[in-house]
């Protein structure tokens, strides 16, 4: 603890002392081919080796309807092999130049990464470029990945039931809008996936005009420029379609999800609220709210009132479209999980109507900067990072001048987003996560298990 206080407060205190027009948090470098390929270089050299990203801005949430998944299975077809590379030989040579590789998609995005030393950024960049244009595929691996594809929903979301429970709460905090479909696809729609389907969002999404190339490590832009030309430069632009997604539709009654599994062993409650992109102040709110032990969320339900063994919020402020910010809670032994609701909607009020302390917002942004800090002790994390922001429609300085907006952030700015956040027309869906054959009123006897989290699918 000691040692966290002293790296917070050391972090404060040199945002504090860098000019305004100083402070950037990466140092980023960045420009863009003459094919439209945004490259962002992060230049870290206390070692020899880089992070690889490509980021192409298509995700679950922009399939064509009744296509659930595709964006996922592409990305896995991705490895099964181009005009020059045969089929699994992709992550076979990462892993012979000592490398680790993998490729992940979510609502927002789809990205392929590799981690290698310098001397072999050559090699997967002519890789990389090579898939972006060159798959091939035949109906057999499509079969093939289509079934690795729909077991892979199983063991991750049918056969747990947190996974199933998030699923279906988000379908109902994003009707109407595709953030209500799985980044993995519903089953009934994997299974009629076929390699035309593949491959036409392959050709429609695909290009150098639709990606970001992110490169953290023991490099400059100087030194990477000539390399993107060689492998990314002659790429042939393509006609990408708009990301025009629906807007989901009001929430004008009480909503609630309940999930009942034999495997549950200890009930969860969630009050999630639909919340925009991109606060820095819903960013405070929510470690003050829920961040940890200290945070005020635990501090009420777990150690002063009895009622929970573990609470906190959510807030994720990269997303494409609106995002949500939920709090949870899960029961102390005796209490039935409708007490703990009200006593999650009690903490909501208060947040909306007393707000926050100038004591809570300085921990808070102590906290939180320092975190910000450690981002910068890893290759892969700022890659990750920028990656997720410019592919959500951010710009680098959102990521770049960000320590030094939530070093300036006042009391009255959290309170007027938790104002506007638990306003009285904000209808929250509330989730029940219960072991079977219980009712609203089940009382917990078991160990907390940990509450989910709204993430996408992943190879």
């Amino acid at each position: 603890m000691r040692f966290f206080k002293i790296i917070t407060a050391v972090a404060f205190g040199l945002l504090m002392a860098i000019p305004a027009a100083e402070a950037k948090d990466f140092n980023a470098e960045t420009f863009t081919l003459k094919n439209g390929l945004q490259v962002v270089v992060i230049p870290d050299h206390r070692t020899p080796v880089v992070t690889h990203m490509i980021w192409y801005k298509f995700g679950a949430a922009d399939e064509p309807r009744g296509k659930s998944g595709i964006a996922h299975f592409v990305e896995r077809l991705l490895f099964r092999g181009t005009t020059h590379v045969p089929d699994g030989q992709f992550s076979l040579i990462v892993k012979k130049l000592g490398g680790n590789e993998n490729a992940f998609t979510t609502p927002d995005y789809t990205a392929f990464y590799q981690d290698v030393a310098l001397p072999h950024l050559p090699r997967v960049m002519e890789m990389e470029a090579d898939r972006m244009t060159n798959l091939v595929l035949d109906d057999d691996q499509v079969a093939a990945e289509r079934q690795t594809n729909i077991e892979e929903r199983r063991e991750r979301i049918d056969a747990v039931p947190q996974a199933a429970f998030q699923e279906q709460l988000r379908s109902v905090l994003f009707i109407n809008h595709p953030y209500s479909t799985p980044a993995i696809g519903w089953r009934h729609e994997l299974e009629g996936l076929t390699r035309d389907d593949a491959m036409t969002t392959y050709k429609t999404w695909y290009a150098p005009n639709n990606a970001i190339l992110v490169v953290s490590g023991d490099i400059t832009a100087e030194e990477l420029k000539p390399l993107a030309e060689k492998y990314y430069g002659d790429i042939p632009v393509a006609e990408v379609p708009e990301r025009n997604r629906p807007l989901p539709a009001p929430l004008v009654a009480n909503m609630q999800v309940v999930y009942k599994d034999p495997q549950v062993g200890v009930p969860l409650v969630i009050k999630a609220y639909r919340a925009p992109r991109g606060s820095d102040a819903l960013e405070l709110l929510t470690e003050i709210a829920g961040g940890g032990m200290s945070s005020r969320l635990y501090k009420d339900l777990v150690i002063d009132q009895h009622l929970a063994v573990s609470g906190g919020t959510d807030y994720d402020p990269i997303s494409f479209n609106d995002t949500s910010f939920s709090l949870y809670a899960s029961p102390a032994p005796g209490v039935s999980v409708q007490k703990l609701e009200a006593a999650l909607d009690q903490e909501a009020a208060k947040l909306a109507d007393a707000g926050v302390t100038p004591e809570e917002l300085k921990s808070a942004q102590h906290r939180l900067i320092a975190t910000r800090f450690y981002y910068l002790d890893s290759l892969q994390g700022p890659a990750i990072l920028f990656g997720r922001a410019l592919a959500s429609g951010f710009d680098i300085s959102y990521l770049e001048n960000w320590t030094d907006r939530i070093g300036k952030l006042t009391v009255p700015d959290v309170n007027k987003a938790a104002k506007t956040l638990f306003a009285p027309e904000s209808i929250p869906v509330t989730g029940f996560l219960l072991p079977s054959g219980a009712t609203a009123s089940v009382q917990n006897k078991e160990p907390l298990t940990p509450p989910p989290s709204f993430t996408g699918g992943e190879r």
